[in-house]
């Protein structure tokens, strides 16, 4: 079964302009084109387009997810993935609605006594937020890399904080594909996207060996960063955790 671009519109909320830049820069090119230039799409455009609306949902630009898509594993592994980070991020989004709706509550209740606003349990303002590595632990850790990221970050602008941002999250979801793969942490592939993964913090500092390794472990051993790693793919830090302590043993030390 085929669908003509603007059945594709329809269902999916993307406009037929859209699409045909899509079709322009090859990333999502139509089944067929007819004599007439109409464009018809079968499922497995369809099912394409569905991780490219996935992917902008994660921030990625349309460059970084053409290189995802030309690097894609099994479908259904990742969609399986990205299903889990979508049922994670949905299960945080209820657990923030509730949170402001007790809050409410609780601030119309005390205006309605008359008396001053009441909060009956001050820790309940902050549940479902994720938190944050403190900025202490950073500095009492790698005070010199703190320093230099402090540095580096402030004499960035906001148009470059949103580009690098993008370019981790494509290069978290390169990573899960790897490993949804079953690629090993040895393979060259894989090193050599820990290569970038290397240059791309020498932009702020520069670990040798240790502080490497050191690094990779901290995206295991820290609670936060191991659960935004997962909700990406279900293991993913000690994944990149391994595959930055083989870089650190034939590249840094």
């Amino acid at each position: 079964m085929a669908w003509s671009i603007a059945d594709v519109a329809r269902m999916s909320g993307v406009t037929s302009r859209t699409l045909r830049h899509y079709d322009d820069i090859g990333l999502l090119p139509p089944a067929r084109t007819a004599s007439s230039g109409h464009r018809y799409y079968e499922e497995a455009e369809l099912l394409r387009l569905q991780q490219i609306l996935l992917m902008r949902e994660l921030g990625l630009g349309l460059r970084e997810i053409r290189t995802v898509l030309e690097r894609r594993a099994d479908e259904v592994a990742v969609l399986r993935e990205h299903h889990q980070r979508l049922l994670a991020e949905r299960n945080r989004l209820d657990t923030l609605v509730r949170t402001v709706g007790r809050t409410i509550a609780e601030l119309e209740e005390s205006r309605d006594d008359n008396d001053m606003a009441k909060i009956n349990r001050p820790e309940n303002l902050f549940e479902g937020f994720e938190p944050y590595p403190g900025e202490a632990e950073v500095r009492e850790r790698w005070p010199r890399a703190w320093e230099e990221s402090r540095q580096a970050v402030e004499a960035m602008t906001v148009e470059d904080q949103e580009r690098w941002q993008r370019e981790v999250t494509a290069q978290l979801v390169r990573f899960a594909e790897f490993m949804v793969a079953g690629k090993p942490v040895t393979d060259p592939a894989v090193q050599a996207e820990l290569d970038d993964h290397y240059q791309g913090i020498c932009r702020y500092w520069t670990p040798d060996a240790t502080a490497y390794k050191g690094l990779g472990q901290t995206y295991v051993d820290d609670p936060t960063i191991r659960a935004n790693y997962d909700k990406i793919a279900d293991g993913l830090a000690v994944y990149q955790r391994d595959a930055m302590f083989v870089y650190a043993d034939t590249r840094l030390s």
